[in-house]
């Protein structure tokens, strides 16, 4: 066990400090910050989605041709998840968080004139390594900035950003395709997130616990600390933040030591199945209830039930995690998302049950998902948490291609909808039982020695 270091005169610990402090303007500006990063993010990830149907049009091509342009940003938002995470570990999070932004920025602008297939293909697995990058970052700077007692509600808080902004996409492009054709929804897409790149270069800081842990001058975290809490900290000698001793020299060594392994392995086996369930629905909803008898008004109308109540639930869940054990919390989330989606399957007797059921489904499933960055975000020191987050995401976003390619199959074998909705809980209780074993495992990391990271 190694000694804590005896606090010096003028010691402060910047963690405590923030918690102490009320919730400043300055924190409600990067809160705000934040939330439009992960929107445009959102609007950017749905993006072709809306403008398909007008490209398809207008290059007079089979939808099928579609598929790969489809997935490329799929693929892109899990690499570059992957790969930005230790980056931002490394260099910093507003460094990163910074360049992504006027990086997808950049590439969506490029997609607007893209000549062929192949380019536009291209430019949106680019695009979507920019996309992937900015999530994790956002994540974490908001959690490290943000009171203890509050950080959950705060950053899922920031998180229902995503699904709002794909949501605006979707009102953007059906009022501006008609008139400006497809490629001002990837303009607009370009355009805003760079502007916003050049205000997050001047308004968003760096986080004050990295640069605690990368031993920053004390005059500029004590600068930084001034601007976000408000208190006075002129004279203090040194900055420390107090959490688990670091587990290894580096952040892929963090995420991956023993103390650790068996949690990350949980969150992204979790995240897998849940972007199972959602990228299966989101992609698949509409077939199956058309195959199932309704018409197409009809299943457009229940589909859009499903991500309805998701900010409900994602908020609901941060002020749950707040206050109770934040793994058993989003497990039993997933736990009643599972039994809610095995109902859907069997309840196609009574229209009005049914919506009722589909969105019930969506808020609790949405509002776990949703909560799984808080979660990741919580587990992982300083030093390891931009790639923990990161990882989390770019791993599970394979679960969301994984869904996708999986309703197909199941269409294919022209399953029943209570069979298919019954496999469908499957994922989610697979979900709930990886956050068990992390929760039970979470008794050996409280046991984990505690010291001073000082600078």
């Amino acid at each position: 066990m190694q000694p804590s270091s005896p606090p010096a005169i003028g010691t402060v610990d910047v963690q405590t400090l923030i918690d102490n402090r009320p919730f400043s303007a300055y924190q409600w500006a990067i809160l705000v910050l934040c939330f439009l990063i992960v929107a445009i993010d959102g609007f950017d990830t749905a993006a072709m989605g809306y403008v398909a149907p007008a490209l398809v049009q207008d290059w007079n091509i089979d939808k099928s041709t579609l598929g790969p342009v489809m997935s490329a940003a799929l693929f892109g938002l899990a690499f570059g998840a992957i790969f930005a995470g230790p980056m931002a570990d490394r260099v910093g999070r507003k460094k990163v968080l910074v360049l992504s932004v006027f990086f997808f920025g950049a590439c969506s602008l490029a997609t607007a004139f893209s000549p062929t297939l192949a380019w536009l293909t291209v430019l949106r697995f680019l695009t979507g390594l920019g996309l992937g990058a900015a999530m994790p970052n956002a994540v974490t700077l908001m959690s490290e900035f943000a009171p203890a007692k509050r950080r959950a509600v705060l950053v899922n808080t920031m998180f229902c950003g995503f699904p709002l902004g794909a949501a605006a996409g979707g009102f953007f492009a059906a009022a501006v395709i008609p008139h400006f054709g497809w490629q001002s929804v990837l303009l607009f897409g370009g355009v805003a997130p760079l502007v916003l790149g050049v205000i997050l270069v001047f308004a968003l800081p760096e986080s004050i616990r990295f640069m605690v842990v990368r031993h920053y001058p004390t005059s500029r975290i004590a600068a930084a600390l001034e601007r976000v809490t408000g208190a006075n900290v002129a004279g203090v000698e040194r900055f420390t933040i107090h959490e688990t001793a670091p587990a290894a020299s580096s952040a892929i060594g963090t995420v991956l030591a023993p103390r650790y392994r068996l949690g990350s392995i949980m969150l992204w086996l979790t995240y897998f199945m849940g972007l199972v369930i959602f990228y299966l629905l989101t992609s698949w909803l509409p077939t199956l209830m058309k195959d199932a008898g309704f018409s197409i008004q009809r299943a457009s109308l229940l589909t859009a039930l499903f991500p309805l109540g998701g900010g409900i639930g994602t908020i609901a869940a941060g002020w749950m995690m707040d206050r109770l054990n934040p793994n058993k919390v989003v497990a039993a989330m997933y736990a009643l998302a599972g039994a809610l989606i095995y109902t859907v399957g069997h309840g196609m007797g009574d229209q009005v049950l049914l919506g009722i059921l589909i969105f019930l489904a969506g808020t609790v499933m949405n509002g776990a998902q949703a909560s799984m960055p808080t979660l990741a975000a919580g587990f992982y020191p300083t030093q390891g948490r931009a790639t923990g987050v990161a990882w989390m995401l770019g791993i599970g976003r394979f679960g969301g291609i994984t869904g996708a390619l999986l309703g197909g199959e199941l269409l294919r074998m022209h399953l029943g909808f209570d069979t298919i909705f019954t496999l469908l809980a499957v994922p989610a209780f697979i979900a709930t039982a990886a956050l068990i074993v992390k929760s039970l495992n979470a008794r050996d990391e409280v046991r984990a020695t505690d010291v001073v990271a000082s600078h």
